[in-house]
């Protein structure tokens, strides 16, 4: 099934997509609360069958599946995305060893999710804004210490992930050394719909999910890629995210970046402030991935800010 949260004028709901309709279930009604409660299948179910109302796609607004999760990881998981970044600030492509021990995440800020066609403004004062695509992996069943080979079946279904960064920002970020603040701090896509993992089962190839995945700017492909070229599988990304903590329902957690997939990875100057390409009021961002459907975002001016002693 596919999931959505909906708005046809009267506030967000929950509805299930059955081709170009939407069968809502009854108000207050979210899909975080269906996971909590482990009747996403059941009330699918009552969905299709006796909808509270039906509304055409076409005429509502979709907002991220979950609006507001209770967290959300991101990981990297895709470390071709790391030697691209790399080559473009003029680093070494070599990689440390604690890349190849354990998959890397940070903590992301709930309230900046956004839906899958909402307008996306650039991060306050930065100049060399950025998209990135993945894929978010939405957990169903909570645990914790989950194994590798098992913990696939806690993840109720997946979405389509973009992780806006200020580049400019992670600058200093990188500078001050104790992890991503604002440079991921403006904007996180989620949608177009959580997508059960049932039904992406076809897509299954040697254990993992092969979901073909791209990004464009403005029309121009930017990157394609997939899913199972993951370095570290969903399995064991789940497994450390857990390891001595809890995950709950609602959770999500991203699988880093398709190679290719930013334009800080397209870099063409040893002067990255001076490159081109970062992203500007009025550019259009799409990306799709199999079974997941699109989302398509419009980049938005800066909202203006007050500047701290540094000028910053």
């Amino acid at each position: 099934m596919k999931w959505v949260t909906y708005d046809a004028g009267a506030g967000p709901r929950a509805g299930v997509l059955d081709g170009e309709t939407v069968h809502g279930l009854s108000a207050g009604v979210s899909v975080l609360s269906l996971l909590g409660e482990d009747a996403l299948v059941e009330a699918g179910a009552d969905a299709l069958r006796a909808p509270a109302e039906v509304r055409p796609l076409a005429e509502v607004r979709l907002r991220a599946p979950i609006p507001r999760p209770p967290s959300i990881r991101d990981g990297l998981c895709f470390l071709d995305h790391l030697h691209g970044c790399y080559r473009a600030m003029g680093r070494s492509t070599e990689l440390h060893a604690a890349w190849f021990q354990t998959p890397a995440f940070y903590f992301a800020n709930p309230a900046a999710v956004v839906g899958p066609h909402d307008d996306v403004p650039i991060a306050p004062g930065s100049t060399m804004f950025d998209l990135e695509l993945e894929v978010g992996i939405v957990i169903g069943r909570g645990g914790s210490d989950l194994h590798p080979d098992e913990a696939e079946r806690h993840v109720a279904g997946y979405t389509l992930y973009n992780d806006w960064t200020a580049r400019d920002h992670q600058q200093r970020d990188m500078a001050q050394g104790i992890g991503m603040g604002k440079s991921k701090d403006s904007a996180i896509t989620l949608g177009p719909a959580l997508v059960t993992a049932d039904e992406l089962e076809e897509h299954r190839r040697d254990g993992r999910l092969d979901l073909g995945l791209s990004a464009a700017v403005n029309g121009a492909e930017l990157t394609s890629g997939t899913l199972a070229a993951m370095d570290w599988s969903v399995g064991e990304l789940l497994a450390f995210v857990s390891r001595g903590t809890e995950l709950v329902p609602g959770d999500v957690i991203g699988s880093g970046t398709v190679p290719g997939g930013c334009l800080l990875e397209h870099v063409d100057t040893t002067d990255m402030a001076a490159f081109q390409g970062w992203l500007r009021p009025g550019d259009v961002v799409e990306l799709r991935g199999d079974g997941l459907g699109a989302t398509r975002q419009t980049v938005r001016a800066a909202t203006p800010f007050t500047p701290l002693r540094s000028g910053c």
